[in-house]
């Protein structure tokens, strides 16, 4: 299984990004796929996830962030918008071993590499 996060960059406070997470090895289709980062000297925190079709949302990003997903190309979007500098971090995708959708990082079987997200202000 490999998942490939890529889409991040430098990015002024108040602009968008789009994460794309593209997976290989797996069947796709019927695995949750979770959005986490790690900003420097903090712990991991969940950010989003998607199981069927339907995104949830940590409250920080809620309203600012959408994630959808691509079966027919094996790939889930995160779609950041109205960006702050306190959303910067190394964002990582990671998936289940089943569609259903969890918040924890530890019941992801399967981790990307990161990609990392600067909001400047």
């Amino acid at each position: 299984v490999q998942l490939q996060a890529s889409g991040g960059g430098l990015v002024q406070a108040g602009g968008s990004l789009r994460l794309s997470c593209a997976a290989s090895g797996l069947t796709f289709s019927s695995r949750a796929i979770g959005w986490f980062r790690t900003a420097p000297g903090k712990e991991r925190e969940f950010v989003g996830n998607i199981g069927w079709s339907t995104g949830n949302y940590a409250d920080s990003v809620k309203g600012r962030f959408t994630i959808f997903r691509d079966n027919d190309k094996n790939t889930v979007f995160l779609q950041m918008n109205s960006l702050k500098p306190e959303d910067t971090a190394v964002y990582y995708c990671a998936a289940r071993n089943s569609i259903v959708v969890r918040s924890t990082p530890f019941e992801y079987e399967h981790w990307g590499q990161g990609t990392q997200v600067t909001v400047s202000s």
